[in-house]
């Protein structure tokens, strides 16, 4: 059996991937192999997926196999259609996401990285930073109120902070009050923090509207998928001061990032890696080949998109 490898693993997810089939290592840009476009499998990332192109040329493809819980980048309904299973790595990364949102809420609202620069530029002693919000006792808002949303509220407990979300149902939790309109969210919130699964059914949710009414004290965090808010909106937002900042680890057309969020003081960015560090990285590979191998050996996939 052959897999099309189209974005680099750890070197012994790598090895782990050799022992089970040949493996085609391939940009995603490149021209397909005679011997690639036999290839069976395709293991990939969230953010790279499949190209339509790539899917029709290979004819032989049972399993696609995202390295991540993204699935904007695979054409979910022509893969159904054509009898391709789709898996993701659910689960092990939801603690690595949740901390990354803390950390951004963290860097965006007390400053931390204004105060990296300052420091390294020589400010301190000669100049002085205008103060920084208090984190503790905030009110957080959740748009999505899965793994990764219930994660971020455990965590925002600990800082003393009054939880809401917003989602498709009310789920009835403790400590957390329901709000069936986003935007009353956003208007209920002085951080708003983006956990919501990607997809067609999202794109844009977070709007000029929802924007406007999280207001000129609001911060929102986006540690979801960078399709969930309009980004030209949020640009605008940002740069009229309408909204006070954001801490982004996602974007609309990564890795691009647009040039007016680079120059804001009110806005920590981090380059997509939520969940990058070597522990999930490796839980992320091994289910992977976990799930490659249950394909090899044409036993249930354990983590299918259905």
């Amino acid at each position: 059996m052959d897999i099309l490898l189209l974005e680099p693993m750890m070197a012994e997810i790598e090895s782990a991937l050799d022992d089970l089939a040949t493996v085609h290592r391939l940009d995603p840009t490149a021209a397909l192999s005679p011997d690639a476009r036999r290839a069976e499998i395709v293991v990939t990332g969230g953010a790279t997926g499949i190209p339509r192109a790539m899917m029709d040329a290979l004819g032989a493809i049972r399993l696609v196999a995202i390295n991540g819980i993204g699935t904007d980048a695979v054409d979910l309904v022509e893969a159904r259609r054509r009898g391709i299973a789709v898996t993701t790595t659910p689960g092990v990364l939801t603690d690595d996401v949740a901390d990354m949102a803390l950390a951004l809420i963290l860097s965006a609202l007390r400053g931390i990285a204004v105060g990296d620069r300052f420091v390294r530029a020589g400010g301190w002693g000669r100049e002085t930073l205008p103060l920084a919000r208090k984190v503790s006792g905030c009110a957080l808002g959740i748009v999505g109120m899965g793994q990764v949303g219930r994660a971020v509220a455990k965590r925002a407990r600990a800082f003393d902070m009054t939880i809401a979300y917003h989602d498709l149902h009310d789920f009835g939790l403790e400590e957390s009050r329901f709000v069936p309109s986003l935007a009353a969210l956003a208007s209920d919130s002085d951080i708003l923090v983006v956990a919501a699964a990607g997809g067609a059914q999202s794109r844009g949710l977070i709007d000029a509207d929802v924007l406007s009414a999280l207001g000129p004290r609001g911060w929102l965090i986006n540690v979801a998928r960078g399709s969930i808010v309009d980004e030209e909106a949020l640009v605008a937002a940002l740069r009229d001061g309408r909204i006070a900042g954001a801490g982004l680890d996602v974007f609309a057309h990564e890795p691009a990032v647009p040039a007016a969020l680079t120059v804001l003081d009110t806005v920590v960015l981090q380059p997509h890696r939520a969940s990058a560090t070597v522990e999930t990285r490796r839980a992320m590979g091994q289910l992977v080949v976990d799930n490659v191998r249950a394909c090899v050996e044409g036993r249930p996939l354990l983590t299918p998109v259905e």
